[in-house]
Parts: C-alpha cells; structure tokens; sequence
C-alpha cells in the first residue's frame, strides 16, 4: 500500500498550486488591461470587419462596432453564431419517406421521385436564401457556405433533399465548432457517400473517390500523400454505406476489410475512424484549412509563415474553429490597408449582401436563388467536387455583365415588377421536368422583421413619394426597397463621402459625383468597387 505524502509535500504542492492560479490570473488581468487599453477601431476598420464577417454592414453596425477595441468586436461576432438556422425548414425536410405506390409503374415512380425531388430542390434552394437574408448571425451562414464549398456535395447526383438538408445542417452545427468532429460525421454523411460513392466501397471491390478527395480536398492538400495511400485508405472505408429506407448511415461489417494496411508509413488494422484521427495528426491538415480559410478571410496571397503559425496553434488546440477565426481576424495581416478591396465578393455574398444592404423586403426569396445561379454559385449544386474555384474566377466578361444587370434591376421599378426575374424559377422547373409546371406557395420574408406585410402595402405606408416607385401601389414584383427609411441613416448630406464609405470597400472608381437618391445609391452598386470586400 502506498504511504500517505508527507505534511512537508502537501505544502509544497498547495504552494504552488496557489503560484499556478496567481499567474493565470495575472495573465487574465494583464489581458483585461491590455484590451481595455487598446484604441477603438474607427469607421474605417468597423467597416472592414464587418465586410469581411457578413453580408453588408449597415451604418449603425458599422458605428457600434466602431466604439470597440478589435478584439472586443471580433470577440462579439463570435458569441453572437449559431448552430441551428432560424429561419423556419421546408415541412418535409425533417422527415425521409421514399416514393412507394404499388399502383404506380416503375416508369412512373421514378418520374414522380423526380418531380418531386426538383421541386424540393427549388424549396430548399429558397430556404438556405430565406435564412441568409433574415439571420442575425451572417458570420455563420457565411461559415456554413465555407464548409459546403469545402465538402462540396450536389443534389445533382444525390437526388435526395432530405439529405442535401441534413447536410446543410450538420456543417451549420460544426461552422465554428471543432473542425475533427466535422470530419468524423461528413464522412458518415449519407448525402457525401452518394456524392463521392463512398455506399459503393466494399471489401475486394474498393472505390477510391471519398479516399482521393479526403485527402487532396478536405484535409492534406495535393502531393502530401501518395497512390498507395488513396489504396489503402479505400480499403480502411470500405463497408461504411446508407440506409436506403431510413436515410441513415449505416456500418455493413461483412462489406469491410479487417486486413491490415499501410496508411502513411503506419500499419494496422485501420478503420474509417482511425483514417481520421490519423489525417488529423498530420501536420498538412492544420495547414491546408487555414490556408483555405486565409484565402476566404484575410487576403488572395498567402502568408505562408502566417498561416504555419495559425495552423500550428490550430492543431495543438484540438482543431477548434472559432479560436482559429478569432486569432486570424486579429492577426495584423487581416487588418492591413493594402488587404482591403482585394476579395471578390462571391454571387451569393453579392445578391444577398445587396438585398440586406439596402434592408429589402423580399416577398418571395426562391427567385433570388435562381440569380445567384445564373450567375455562377447555385446553393447545394457545387459544379464538381472542388466546388467553386471563387476568387478572380467569379468575375470575367458574361459574368461582370450579368451581375451589372441584376444590380440595375434592383433599383428599377419597370423591372421589379416584370416577368424576368418572377419567372425564372418556372423556367427551371420547366427545364428540369421537361415541360411539367408546378404551382409553387410563395414563400413570404420581410428582412426588418415585418412578417407578413406585403410589399405594396409597406409602400404605400411610406406615403407616395417616398420613391419613384410610388406611382406603382400595386407592385407585384418580388422585392421592395423603402428609398425615405434607407435614407434616413444618413442625416448628414452634405458628407457624400460616408455614403460610399459605408457601401464600398474602397474609394469608388467610377462613381464621382455621388448624390443622396436612388441615381447616387445605383451609381455606388454599379461601381467596380462594390464587386469588392
């Protein structure tokens, strides 16, 4: 039996034990101090944080925000993320039930699951757009849109809605959560086994998709690992499949391969779990996802003495997200002038950032994911599993025009109430069921929480001048901008400068004689500079 220690050794150890917290909590007071001592940002540098973390940053944000030290406001966004959506889901979207009708040919059910999948696309589309007009936290839908972009899944071949939502809702849950549970769970992801064909990996038949694209795209990056390996991997996968009738993952132990294998110079009876914890010992994994989450955040060039010190901290600290995020926008690389208006704003960060900018009332949002589809970036519909390439490449000849388009409609009523933008919805369904309409419930948001007043009614609240659309008390378009509200957040006209400040990453380009109406407000969104964050 061990003896008890000594009077001397317990005094010893409670002596430093009290040292230990006397320098934690020197250290927290030192950090306390240092944050209370550090200036305010400014309008300047509440405006770049807030460009970078949402989707537009309102004058009143920008000058809450601007009374804060960096780390108080960096430390504000962060404890203001979700980990559910608040907008409410599509009513089927909880619930999984395949298309069976004994009545129906085979022909025949297979045509009504498409019907009915297209659809639900649409409405899916229509609700992630709906949720990222009208959540409090931007910063987590931005994340959420990050993750769907790094384990980038298509309902194209999925087919399955349902599933395409439980996704988007697991990579919400994990947005600014810990980066290895998220990848333990999307490589259970029934919506990524069918993408990647991950269901389809059985002992002696292994199929190296998922084990490929583990590696090169969702953690060590391109040459940190070698074919053999991409073997090897397959095989630790194999037997991880879907429930076809529950939509659930499923373990079939009989389809994996218990044989040992040779996974980055180690060996053993390795699993699709020890794949995990083995890609997450890996130096590159650190490296690669705050290599990717730089190019999002901070600049288009990497700091790559930077981002090794980010991911060093990154790994040794569990893989958690939000600290990561936390020391990166703090980091003095994030706040530099020169890393300003250098990011090209994405075609959702576009259409939903001038929406909310402009404080919009949407009465029907799916229309506007239709938008963004035409104009490169098409919700749950990644063109391949790289996803969207994004920086420089959301900008060339058709697409700069497109997007100079929809921001010209945005502040015309003739426009607003055309057929254009209200029927391209039908249209698609029209494409994608080959001729078969549906009618499809209009789905009703209002971005300053109205709830369900209709867009001609707010209008003619506002009195018939408000804008030039006033002569139109009947509008039925699918949007409506209040000019007399908008307006109002800035009392000062005589500073036309604090327009363009508020609206642009940067001084404008073209855009010289700005003025406070609707011609002084299009100019400043069809300028260069508005493409920029």
């Amino acid at each position: 039996m061990q003896s008890p220690p000594s009077p001397q050794a317990s005094l010893l150890r409670y002596a430093l034990s009290v040292a230990a917290a006397a320098i934690a909590w020197a250290l927290i007071v030192s950090q306390v101090n240092a944050q209370a001592a550090a200036p305010a940002m400014g309008f300047d540098e509440a405006r770049h944080l807030l460009g970078r973390t949402s989707f537009a940053a309102q004058p009143s944000e920008i000058a809450e925000f601007a009374k804060l030290t960096r780390a108080q406001a960096v430390d504000r966004l962060l404890a203001e993320t979700r980990r559910t959506a608040a907008y409410p889901a599509p009513q089927w979207a909880t619930s999984y039930v395949r298309i069976y009708r004994p009545e129906m040919s085979q022909e025949e059910r297979q045509k009504a699951q498409r019907r009915e999948q297209v659809e639900r696309g649409l409405e899916l589309r229509a609700w992630w757009t709906a949720e990222m007009l009208s959540t409090p936290s931007p910063l987590t839908e931005k994340m959420t849109l990050f993750w769907h972009n790094h384990f980038a899944t298509s309902q194209v071949k999925v087919r399955v809605a349902q599933l395409m939502y439980r996704q988007n809702v697991l990579l919400r849950q994990y947005a600014l959560g810990n980066f290895g549970a998220l990848l333990r769970e999307i490589s259970k992801d029934p919506a990524m086994l069918i993408y990647l064909d991950g269901a389809q990996n059985r002992k002696g038949m292994p199929n190296e998709n998922f084990a490929r694209e583990v590696m090169e795209l969702f953690t060590l990056g391109e040459g940190n690992y070698g074919e053999q390996d991409i073997k090897e991997v397959a095989r630790a996968f194999s037997g991880w499949s879907i429930d076809l009738d529950a939509g659930e993952f499923r373990f079939r132990r009989p389809q994996h391969d218990e044989g040992e294998k040779t996974i980055f110079g180690q060996r053993g009876r390795f699993n699709g779990d020890d794949v995990v914890t083995l890609l997450l010992k890996h130096e590159k994994t650190a490296e690669f996802i705050v290599g990717k989450l730089w190019l999002e955040f901070v600049s288009p060039e990497p700091n790559r003495a930077e981002i090794n010190r980010l991911a060093k901290d990154f790994r040794e600290g569990g893989y958690e997200i939000k600290p990561l995020l936390r020391a990166m926008l703090l980091s003095d690389e994030f706040w530099m002038p020169t890393h300003r208006a250098v990011l090209v704003k994405s075609p959702v960060e576009l259409v939903i950032g001038s929406l909310r900018q402009f404080r919009f009332e949407v009465e029907d949002p799916a229309p506007f994911s239709v938008v963004m589809r035409q104009l490169g970036q098409d919700l749950f519909g990644p063109p391949n599993v790289k996803g969207w390439p994004g920086g420089d490449t959301w900008l060339n000849t058709s697409t700069l025009l497109a997007r100079k388009s929809f921001l010209n409609r945005l502040f015309r009523v003739d426009e607003m109430s055309s057929p254009e933008l209200a029927g391209t919805t039908a249209a698609l369904i029209d494409r994608d069921l080959m001729g078969e309409r549906r009618q499809r419930a209009q789905t009703r948001l209002a971005l300053n929480g109205g709830g369900g007043s209709m867009a001609g009614e707010s209008m003619m609240a506002a009195g018939a001048n408000a804008t030039p659309f006033g002569v139109n008390n009947q509008m039925k378009g699918q949007y409506h901008f209040d000019a007399n509200k908008w307006f109002a957040q800035y009392p000062n006209e005589s500073d036309s400068s604090m327009l363009w400040k508020t609206l642009l990453a940067g001084p404008p380009v073209q855009a010289t004689e700005l003025k406070y109406d609707l011609a002084g407000v299009r100019a400043i969104a069809l300028d260069p500079m508005y493409q920029l964050k």
